[in-house]
């Protein structure tokens, strides 16, 4: 979405996007389950680099097969660490948060610490590699 934005921390799990308008564009929010949508509308990498703690970033799509097929794989690995911020958002030829972090396949999980990459995984196939990058995570201040 074009225009000016605010986010607003509510805490380390959740965040919200709010257009000048006062309109809620998105809102991001860890309830203790595994994020199940990709955010249609997606957050600018400013807001991304303003994230404070260890937040996921996955990239991919609702229709995409290796994103299906690596859900219950992050599922997995999720359940087996402290709460994360999970965003999930949804990706494509000319998104510009996708472009940012140069994703060309999908799913990309990226593992951001205070809105720094620390780790990324493409196409993942099994649950111990994202659990080794979700330990990276837990291991920082």
């Amino acid at each position: 979405m074009n225009g000016p934005r605010d986010v607003f921390f509510h805490d380390l799990n959740s965040f919200s996007i709010i257009g000048r308008g006062c309109d809620l564009i998105a809102q991001v929010e860890y309830n203790g389950d595994m994020n199940n949508l990709y955010a249609a509308i997606e957050p600018a990498r400013a807001e991304i680099e303003l994230l404070n703690g260890p937040a996921l970033l996955e990239f991919g799509a609702p229709w995409c097969g290796y994103c299906r097929a690596a859900q219950p794989l992050i599922a997995s690995a999720l359940s087996d660490h402290p709460p994360i911020l999970h965003i999930k958002v949804e990706d494509g030829k000319g998104r510009p948060l996708g472009r940012s972090f140069r994703v060309t396949l999908w799913p990309t999980l990226i593992f951001l610490n205070q809105g720094k990459e620390i780790a990324r995984l493409v196409r993942p196939t099994d649950s111990a590699a994202i659990s080794k990058a979700l330990d990276k995570l837990s291991g920082l201040p």
